[in-house]
């Protein structure tokens, strides 16, 4: 079996699930001894900076279907006991900046949400990942950070979208959010996808957790190829509500769940 999965074969791309959720093809220049298993941590170069990741095992054949990309991250080391050790400690520093951050946010009155906030890998830096409506003058906010943390501080507002992918979580399906686990990007979604596969156009069945449309409305349609099998359709038939006068959902999408 090992011999059919990518993370057991020198030299080979792997797949890894890195901090806040995002999953990275990285390779492997050099033979790993013993090979990389499932859930192995190691450090990888990503975008100049070293991070910590866990191998996702992903079959042959699903690796070759990805798009070959140059210049792939790569994978420095295998993560030792030290390094774990220090990812724990910032993860706790983490979790102290984030309540701190909420706080400071509330307290200005600040028109923004606070999703996560991550601690580089060498400790220079925390970054809060926000989302907002409209454009927060945070200024003020960053130097009180910096002050309290003496550190360098960053934010980046994102998505809410990429909020979901970060905070994970499950769908309606019952399985682990698809943005979370093997969506790598976000194609745009819309309602016109959900009319082609005959779906009852309810805001609540077609909205995911991130309140825009389900990402797999749009790759389950390509799948279908337009057109909706019948046990789909019988499925349908019995799952969802009557259409709704009216009933709307915005562009955008990953599934329904509950944030952990």
């Amino acid at each position: 079996m090992q011999g059919t999965m990518s993370a057991g074969l020198p030299g080979a791309a792997i797949m890894l699930k890195t901090i806040g959720g995002m999953m990275v093809r990285a390779a492997v220049p050099f033979d790993p001894n013993p090979p990389f298993a499932d859930g192995d941590a190691v450090v990888v170069n990503l975008d100049g900076s070293p991070v910590i990741g866990h191998v996702v095992v992903r079959s042959l054949l699903v690796m070759a279907k990805q798009p070959t990309v140059d210049g792939l991250p790569q994978v420095v080391r295998r993560a030792s006991a030290q390094d774990l050790a220090m990812r724990q400690r910032h993860e706790q520093r983490e979790r102290d900046a984030l309540r701190l951050g909420v706080m400071k946010i509330r307290e200005r009155g600040l028109a923004m949400k606070l999703a996560r906030v991550e601690q580089a890998f060498d400790g220079s830096k925390l970054v809060f990942f926000f989302t907002a409506e409209e454009r927060v003058d945070f200024r003020e906010l960053v130097r009180e950070l910096a002050s309290d943390f003496k550190t360098r501080i960053e934010l980046r507002q994102i998505g809410v979208r990429d909020e979901a992918r970060m905070l994970t979580g499950y769908g309606t399906c019952g399985r682990p959010l698809c943005c979370s686990t093997w969506l790598h990007s976000f194609d745009p979604v819309s309602i016109k996808m959900a009319k082609q596969q005959d779906l009852a156009l309810n805001p609540s069945r077609l909205s995911g957790l991130c309140g825009r449309l389900k990402c797999c409305l749009r790759y389950e349609l390509e799948l279908n190829g337009g057109a909706v099998t019948p046990a789909r359709h019988r499925d349908e038939s019995l799952t969802e509500s009557a259409d709704a006068p009216g009933a709307r959902a915005r562009d955008g999408g990953c599934r329904q769940g509950r944030h952990r």
